[in-house]
């Protein structure tokens, strides 16, 4: 099974910039088993969450022809809890890329409100890790990502 921390983009700028949204509800099975009676959204699941964001805007800049993983945690830093009913925003910018990796900064949003930075690494693993093979098919961005932004790709053909 495959998580994915974002529920759906309301902004994509290919090569630049994307906005994501996360709606945080108790239906979550993973928020029971996280402070049982206070239950939070955890740092890293937010981590997680803004690296599918950027991770999705550096993979459509070469135009998913390379398998991007998360090379580095830059930074993380966090200024308040995200519980349910919140909105977790994620706002990611494209800092560099090239053939071989690629940087983003990034803010999280509680209900609009900036509560933190994240700003990561990317790296391009057909390119850097020479003599390892690979499965042909990209594993990493599957139809459930291409839909995610396909309608901001769709409006800018037009």
């Amino acid at each position: 099974m495959r998580w994915i921390w974002i529920d759906r983009f309301v902004e994509f700028l290919p090569g630049r910039r994307a906005k994501a949204l996360k709606n945080v509800t108790l239906a979550e099975e993973y928020l029971h088993d996280h402070w049982g009676p206070f239950p939070i959204m955890p740092a890293s699941l937010m981590i997680e969450g803004m690296a599918q964001t950027a991770g999705i805007l550096v993979g459509q800049a070469r135009g998913f022809k390379e398998k991007v993983i998360l090379a580095k945690i830059a930074r993380a830093e966090f200024t308040d809890i995200v519980t349910p009913g919140d909105q977790i925003g994620y706002e990611a910018e494209i800092d560099s890329v090239s053939a071989e990796a690629a940087a983003t900064k990034g803010i999280v949003t509680k209900n609009g409100q900036p509560i933190g930075q994240v700003d990561l690494m990317f790296s391009h693993i057909d390119q850097n890790l020479a003599g390892t093979r690979f499965p042909k098919e990209n594993f990493v961005f599957t139809g459930q990502f291409e839909r995610l932004i396909a309608p901001f790709l769709e409006s800018a053909d037009a």
